[in-house]
């Protein structure tokens, strides 16, 4: 079985990665923090999991390549710069990126990117998301995923149809836009639901996380699943079969 090596391994999710990797019965090759050789524990792992911070990302994708070891990114917050790292990193190795590792959070972009390409753009789209006080990033990285689905369903791009910052007197919405709203407080592990809102009619579809284990689970599913993959970029949904 494969060894599973993690960036950010005193981390939440490092934790939690790490007690799924004990319950699974799966080798823990070892994590690596803020001031450890990100390239001792990328030769040492079969499969890499990152959920540590953007700013080490680009040292952790030159270990993992230098190494020739797959890697699952989980790290929110991800610029144009990281996303353009990722991309030339996938050239020499595999790399899964990913917003979100939950399975149901994965099933629940498809079900977005569905109806988004079904209904007109006459039914707005609004996605609304809340966490934990602690998080720094807004919106969530699984909320930007989901406007990502929403997007494609609707072949444009996020970026020209995002609205993330509402207040004052903004006018009315504009038809083909993609609001978001994001709340934080308390120990919330992560709450998101998209809105689909027509005339007269409103579709709701949410996930929420009730513990932190699901997301663990996934980053291990699909590390195990990305170890021995050629090089490329990849996402859940492979992992999935979708």
């Amino acid at each position: 079985m494969s060894s599973i090596g993690i960036y950010g391994s005193l981390g939440r999710m490092g934790v939690a990665i790490r007690d799924i990797l004990a319950e699974q019965g799966v080798k823990f090759a070892g994590g690596a923090d803020a001031t450890d050789d990100p390239a001792t524990l990328a030769a040492a792992a079969d499969a890499l999991v990152d959920f540590s911070t953007p700013a080490a990302l680009e040292s952790h994708l030159a270990a993992a390549r230098a190494a020739g070891t797959p890697i699952v990114i989980g790290t929110t917050g991800l610029t144009a710069q990281h996303h353009a790292l990722i991309d030339d990193a996938a050239r020499d190795i595999a790399v899964l990126q990913t917003g979100n590792t939950s399975l149901g959070v994965v099933l629940l972009a498809r079900l977005v990117r569905e109806a988004a390409a079904r209904l007109g753009p006459d039914w707005d789209i609004e996605i609304a998301e809340m966490h934990h006080r602690q998080k720094v990033d807004a919106p969530s990285g699984t909320a930007l995923m989901l406007g990502e689905a929403a997007a494609a369903g609707r072949a444009v791009s996020l970026g020209e149809v995002r609205v993330a910052d509402r207040a004052g007197l903004t006018g009315a919405r504009a038809e083909g836009t993609i609001g978001f709203a994001s709340l934080r407080g308390g120990t919330v592990t992560g709450d998101h639901m998209v809105v689909l809102a027509g005339a007269g009619e409103r579709i709701e579809l949410a996930h929420r996380a009730e513990d932190r284990a699901i997301f663990a689970r996934g980053a291990v599913r699909a590390a195990l699943w990305l170890a021995g993959k050629p090089a490329g970029r990849y996402t859940m949904d492979a992992v999935l079969g979708l």
